[in-house]
C-alpha cells in the first residue's frame, strides 16, 4: 500500500457537526493523521445525529473515519494548556466555532502561531470571521438561503426549497477548508510561515452561482425560480418514461441537439429551433416535445437512444444504484459488521486516499496513545485531569 501523500502531517480537529470536520477528513483519507479532540462525556453532537445501528450514528463512523479521538475540555485552563501543547506540533488545526471564542479561551491563531509559526488554522463559521454578522450561527440551511441557492431552487408558484439535502453547503465548505488548508501548505513549504484560512458556510455555494452574478451587475437581471429546467440551456430537464421512472438530459450545444432531434426521429426540430437562443425562446415548446418523445419508452430504451447519439444523459439515480468505481465501499467495524459509506475522491494513480477504519466509537478513544505517548503526561497527571474532567 503506498504511502498516502499526506502522511506526516498532524491535524488537530476541534470543530464539530460536518462542515470543519470533512475538511480533516479529507486531509486524513491522504495519509495525514487526524486527533479529533471532543468534549469530555458528550462528543461531537454529530455522533447523535442520523440513523443509529446498534447506538452508533452512521454518519459519524463515515464522517469521522481515520480520526482518532481525545477528549479535551477547552473552557477549563488546564484543557487550554493541554491543547496548546498540542498545537505545538500539529500543522494544522481545523475549528468551526463562533468567531470570538478562541479568542476567549487563548487558544486563537495568534496565540498558537506565536509558539508554532507554521501552523496553519482553518476557520469556517457561519458568516466568516469578519463583517456585521460574524457573530450569528447557522447551519447549512441558512448557508444555501445566503449563498442564493435556495433563492434558484423549486418552482416560481411554490416556495424556495433546499436543494438535495440541507448539509450540501457543509460539504462544499469542509472541501473548500481543505484546498485552503493544500494551498496554505505550500506557501509554508516556501516562506515556513503558517496563516489562517477563513470561510463562510454560504461563500462556496455563492461561488457557484454560475453566471448569475455577473449577469445581474451587467443587466440587472435576477436569476429566478424556474423548477427542474436550466437556466442557459435547452433541453436541460428530468424526464418522466413510460414504465415510471426519471431520465436526465443535458443538451448544452446545437450539434448535440441535432443528434438529440434525429435521435428522436424529429430532424425537422432543427429548422425550427437551430441556436441555443431559439430554443431558450421557446423553452416550454422544446421541453414539451422532449418529454412527450422520453414518455413513449421504457427507460433502458430512451437511454439506449441517447446514448446511441452522445447526448448526456442517466437515470435519475438513488444510492442503491451506485457501485461501480469505489464510488460506495464496504468497510468492517468490529461488533456492527459490515458498513457501507462513500468512497474516498477523488482517485489518485500514484498516492490513493484510503479508509484505514470507520469513526472511533467510544468518545476518548485514544486518550491514553496520545496524552500519555504523544505529549507525554505523567500517569498522575493524566488520572488527576480526568477525574477533573478536564479530559
Amino acid at each position: 500500500m503506498s504511502p498516502g501523500a499526506l502522511e506526516g502531517l498532524t491535524v488537530l480537529d476541534l470543530a464539530t457537526f460536518v462542515a470543519a470536520p470533512v475538511s480533516a477528513t479529507l486531509l486524513g483519507e491522504f495519509g495525514a493523521e487526524v486527533i479529533k479532540v471532543e468534549q469530555p462525556g458528550a462528543g461531537d453532537d454529530l455522533r447523535r445525529l442520523g440513523r443509529q445501528a446498534d447506538g452508533v450514528s452512521l454518519w459519524w463512523l463515515t464522517e469521522a473515519r481515520n480520526k482518532k479521538s481525545i477528549t479535551c475540555n477547552l473552557r477549563h485552563p488546564d484543557g487550554q494548556a493541554l491543547l496548546r501543547r498540542l498545537a505545538r506540533e500539529a500543522d494544522i488545526v481545523t475549528e468551526n466555532f463562533r468567531p470570538g471564542t478562541l479568542e476567549r479561551w487563548g487558544l486563537d491563531p495568534a496565540t498558537l502561531q506565536a509558539e508554532n509559526p507554521g501552523l496553519i488554522v482553518v476557520r469556517i463559521s457561519a458568516f466568516g470571521q469578519t463583517g456585521p454578522l460574524r457573530e450569528r450561527p447557522g447551519f447549512g440551511r441558512i448557508a444555501a438561503a445566503v449563498g442564493g441557492i435556495s433563492y434558484l431552487s423549486g418552482y416560481p408558484d411554490r416556495a424556495p426549497v433546499t436543494p438535495g439535502t440541507p448539509t450540501i453547503p457543509d460539504y462544499l465548505a469542509g472541501v473548500m477548508g481543505a484546498l485552503g488548508a493544500l494551498i496554505a501548505l505550500e506557501h509554508r513549504r516556501r516562506t515556513g510561515e503558517g496563516q489562517v484560512v477563513d470561510l463562510a458556510l454560504y461563500e462556496p455555494i455563492l461561488r457557484m452561482l454560475d453566471d448569475a452574478i455577473p449577469v445581474y451587475g451587467a443587466f440587472g437581471y435576477v436569476r429566478e425560480r424556474i423548477g427542474s429546467m436550466a437556466e442557459s440551456a435547452v433541453p436541460h430537464n428530468h424526464y418522466r418514461t413510460r414504465d415510471g421512472k426519471w431520465i436526465a438530459v443535458a443538451c448544452t450545444n446545437d450539434r448535440m441537439f441535432a443528434r438529440l432531434a434525429e435521435a428522436m426521429g424529429q430532424a425537422e426540430l432543427v429548422a425550427r429551433y437551430p441556436t441555443m437562443p431559439d430554443r431558450l425562446a421557446h423553452r416550454e415548446a422544446v421541453d414539451e416535445v422532449v418529454a412527450g418523445w422520453v414518455a413513449r419508452l421504457d427507460t433502458q430504451a430512451a437511454l439506449a437512444r441517447l446514448d446511441a447519439a452522445e447526448v448526456p444523459a442517466s437515470g435519475v439515480y438513488s444510492v442503491k444504484d451506485l457501485k461501480a468505481r469505489e464510488d460506495i465501499v464496504v468497510v468492517e467495524e468490529p461488533g456492527l459488521g459490515l458498513i457501507h459509506m462513500p468512497g474516498v475522491v477523488p482517485k489518485l494513480s500514484r498516492t490513493p486516499g484510503r479508509i484505514r477504519h470507520p469513526g472511533p466509537r467510544r468518545v476518548g478513544e485514544h486518550n491514553e496513545e496520545i496524552y500519555l505517548g504523544r505529549l507525554g503526561l505523567p500517569r498522575a497527571e493524566f488520572d488527576r485531569l480526568k477525574a477533573e474532567g478536564v479530559i
